[in-house]
């Protein structure tokens, strides 16, 4: 382990302990509901810390890859390419681009794929015991994958890559069952652990609850005004697929939410002073967000009602047998995870994705904020923009970074969104 990892562990975790223990004397509204997160972002920091220094297995991952299974196994893991959506990196992370630059990587490549290769080649990300590694939506990530494979420290390390089929048919879940199977027994024979069903049928039956909750709740984003600004919500799939996966600590986070939001409509109160525009943001939401949300919302009203990750049709997993929730689990991996679902397949995923979002949530603009390393969303924005018109929703493709706001500076989205919304007679 370099110390480098090491360091940089404790500095993230030092700055998520401020704002949490901020937070937990002053914080009032719909900055309650970050503590929850926040404090099992330090109980995994805290884990991963445990397990560098005691020398106990640990994995990298990512959320596509049935996080359920690792609860169940009690196996400690973490999402090396989340480390730049982190807040907990907000205040290093230009460093962090000015070192891939130095790097000399391809700046055409997706920048959080850059960030990735930057992570592993100068230890700031721990070393696991074991890697399963990501080969969808892009090109790019299977890509990295391969950069990383001849770093002298990872390259080493067992990996295993699920294998996603294209296609959406009874016989693609079938082979992706049997792959997240294969998944199981590789993260047993390398970590020690082992996954029994009865845990792993408690775990998904939480998650369950956790997903029909979620969507109970984006039922409720729905009135007019949204119950709650854009800062709620986002916060579902860090406990859904990352920090509280069948935690019911995460369960009791969606009720207190929900009964919050059902408070605000049956008083007609939105989480916005006054509302004007109702907002689909049809991506990721950047790292920089914070300097844009608090004018977004200020200035023109603008709520996001809804985004890419938030929205998207969890399937319920059958619990009844070994063979229903490895199916369920395939099907909820492969089709239903966020971009994932949007990206990884047709472009009808697309299409429908944004009519049913704008019929339902009664949306009054659709922004494809087109992050310079989507380059399969780059390849639908006719599409979009068409499907936009059919349905007469004002449509805006801006071309930025998630991660560099050097691309795009944070000042030129203000000024295309002011001249946007002037241009549409919206807020």
């Amino acid at each position: 382990m370099t110390t480098k990892a090491m360091e940089r562990m404790q500095k993230e975790r030092e700055y998520y302990t401020t704002i949490y223990q901020f937070l937990e004397e002053n914080a009032t509204g719909e900055l309650r509901f970050n503590n929850l997160i926040l404090k099992a972002i330090l109980e995994s920091y805290e884990r991963l810390i445990s397990c560098v220094e005691g020398g106990k297995p640990f994995v990298s991952s990512f959320y596509t890859s049935a996080p359920e299974i690792y609860a169940a196994m009690d196996l400690p893991w973490y999402c090396m390419l989340a480390t730049p959506f982190m807040e907990g990196s907000a205040p290093l992370l230009m460093d962090d681009l000015e070192a891939c630059d130095r790097m000399g990587l391809a700046t055409d490549m997706c920048t959080v794929l850059r960030l990735g290769v930057y992570y592993v080649d100068s230890g700031i990300v721990p070393a696991p015991t074991a890697v399963v590694a990501l080969i969808e939506p892009c090109d790019g990530v299977p890509m990295m994958h391969q950069v990383i494979a001849n770093d002298k420290v990872w390259g080493n390390i067992p990996t295993f890559a699920p294998d996603p089929p294209y296609w959406e048919d009874e016989r693609s879940v079938e082979y992706f069952a049997d792959q997240l199977r294969e998944m199981t027994y590789f993260l047993e024979e390398h970590t020690g652990h082992k996954l029994h069903l009865d845990r792993l049928r408690e775990v998904v039956e939480e998650s369950n609850k956790q997903y029909e909750l979620w969507a109970e709740y984006n039922e409720l984003r729905r009135a007019v005004p949204c119950p709650h600004g854009s800062s709620v919500g986002p916060q579902a799939l860090a406990i859904t697929q990352n920090y509280l996966v069948g935690d019911p600590r995460g369960t009791a986070w969606f009720r207190e939410v929900i009964a919050d939001a059902e408070e605000r409509v049956q008083a007609k109160q939105g989480g916005l002073e006054k509302e004007r525009i109702r907002l689909l943001w049809f991506d990721v939401r950047p790292t920089w967000f914070p300097d844009v949300l608090p004018w977004l919302e200020g200035e023109w009203g603008a709520n996001i009602v809804m985004d890419m990750f938030n929205y998207c049709p969890y399937t319920t997993i059958d619990t009844s047998s070994e063979e229903s929730m490895f199916r369920g689990l395939a099907k909820r991996n492969l089709y239903d995870t966020p971009m994932i679902r949007q990206a990884r397949g047709y472009a009808d995923n697309f299409i429908k994705d944004i009519i049913r979002i704008v019929k339902d949530f009664k949306i009054d603009c659709v922004i494809w904020p087109g992050h310079m390393g989507h380059k399969d969303g780059a390849a639908s924005v006719g599409i979009m923009r068409e499907v936009c018109r059919d349905i007469e929703v004002p449509f805006l493709h801006i071309g930025l970074d998630l991660f560099d706001p050097r691309y795009t500076t944070v000042d030129e989205i203000k000024d295309r969104l002011s001249q946007f919304f002037t241009a549409m007679d919206l807020g």
